[in-house]
């Protein structure tokens, strides 16, 4: 059994790897995602606003609402990983997703997903992408000490 020290201590940063993809159709049953290369931002931008009126001295805003946003997670082709997303892509099911960081916080949302493969060229590695089109959330669980 490893010993994560940094689960337990106030830390500066933390670092990327052991970040992990995991998708579930019903939030019980988690499969992770092999091969996972790169994960996008996560979260949205609120949309603005104007709330300005005749008698103000400069533009006013409040925030609405978050945006929704596709994601795009690539992926190293390993061929079981590609197999089995290549089979769930483009069916439009809802599933949940789950992105879990090194210190055990996770950040999770709904959405259905399409699969592409990345552009190749001589002696570069195949990838693919997954883009996963955001229905609801990202909701971010801190990690628990």
């Amino acid at each position: 059994m490893l010993f994560n020290l940094q689960r337990f201590a106030a830390i500066a940063g933390l670092a990327s790897q052991g970040t992990k993809l995991e998708y579930s159709e019903d939030g019980t049953a988690w499969t992770e995602v092999g091969g996972v290369k790169t994960i996008p931002e996560l979260g949205g931008s609120p949309q603005t606003i104007d709330v300005t009126t005749l008698s103000s001295q400069r533009q006013e805003s409040i925030e609405g609402l978050q945006q929704n946003q596709s994601l795009a997670f690539q992926c190293v082709y390993q061929g079981d990983n590609f197999k089995a997303m290549a089979a769930l892509s483009g069916n439009h099911k809802q599933y949940k997703w789950k992105v879990t960081f090194p210190d055990s916080t996770t950040s999770t949302f709904t959405g259905s997903f399409v699969i592409k493969t990345d552009s190749y060229g001589t002696n570069a590695a195949l990838n693919f992408t997954i883009t996963i089109t955001v229905s609801e959330g990202p909701e971010f669980a801190p990690a628990s000490k």
